[in-house]
């Protein structure tokens, strides 16, 4: 499932003018996409089921449908908004968790996104990055991806007790234990980031579906080009993971935002929307598989 789209938001000052594409791929091996993702402008997250658990898909659905219900679309939200939204997200994963003959089989997803808020207090407008499992948020500036995100697994534990290498933590055999989960305990601990928003900023979001078959490197090259494939760039990247394997469910979102106030140059100002607009109408889907802003059901 694929979908792209474009919003303007808003702003005490201007607005920002944001584009993503976005898309979701069960891969090669799993009968079931248990990832679910939420693209509608200024929020933009992955939740990735937890595999091997109870009703994996029907937790990350549960979480896209929390935030949709906590959060209003098209205006940034507070920072205290989306803790409430990640909170009760929580609760409606944990009330999908039942009690068999075995014991309770636990309902679990990871969650990892970015969402534009008004911090408050005159500190402005800023992109809330938040976290929990090994789903990740990474940022472009056009030469360098750095990874936002922390990754809440045993293997990073592992490196940054300095006990294994960064390059051993994928053949590790510990490398699928993740040590936060939304559905494991009754309060979660997210992390949270706040990265003031200004000029043109650009967010990927992913399960470990595309960072476990796809290295740093090949996804800042994938993010430099210009992608000519039907889903944009997050098509471009999870038909890379595809390639390389597609052992798990793979999903991408990638959201570009320009913010402009209002003094700006008139013919800058368009200048932005054209092209905002432009990478937009580039990656709508050429074929009946998809559509703009779909949100997986």
């Amino acid at each position: 499932m694929s979908g792209d789209g474009e919003g303007v938001v808003a702003l005490t000052r201007g607005a920002a003018l944001i584009a993503h594409s976005a898309r979701t791929d069960v891969g090669r091996v799993r009968s079931v996409n248990e990832d679910s993702f939420l693209a509608e402008a200024p929020i933009y997250l992955v939740a990735d089921g937890m595999g091997g658990h109870a009703r994996g898909d029907a937790a990350s659905r549960a979480v896209i449908e929390t935030f949709s219900r906590h959060l209003e679309f098209g205006v940034p939200s507070s920072p205290e908004q989306v803790l409430d939204a990640i909170h009760s997200s929580n609760d409606a994963v944990r009330a999908l968790s039942e009690a068999g003959e075995e014991g309770t089989a636990v309902a679990g997803t990871t969650l990892s996104g970015v969402a534009l808020v008004d911090a408050g207090d005159g500190a402005g407008f800023h992109w809330m990055v938040f976290n929990i499992g090994d789903s990740r948020v990474y940022a472009w500036d056009g030469r360098t991806l750095d990874q936002l995100s922390v990754d809440h697994s045993a293997v990073q534990e592992l490196v940054d007790a300095g006990l294994i290498q960064p390059e051993d933590a994928e053949r590790h055999p510990e490398r699928n234990v993740i040590t936060r989960a939304l559905g494991a305990d009754e309060f979660v601990d997210p992390d949270v980031w706040l990265i003031p928003a200004a000029g043109r900023q650009v967010f990927l979001v992913c399960s470990d579906g595309l960072s476990k078959e796809v290295d740093d490197r090949t996804i800042a090259h994938i993010l430099a080009g210009d992608a000519g494939h039907a889903a944009g760039l997050a098509g471009e990247l999870v038909d890379t993971a595809l390639q390389h394997g597609g052992r798990d469910n793979v999903t991408a979102i990638v959201v570009e935002s320009v913010l402009g106030a209002d003094d700006d140059d008139d013919e800058t100002t368009r200048d932005r929307r054209g092209r905002l607009s432009r990478a937009v109408e580039e990656t709508r889907p050429r074929t009946g598989g998809g559509g703009d802003g779909d949100v997986p059901a």
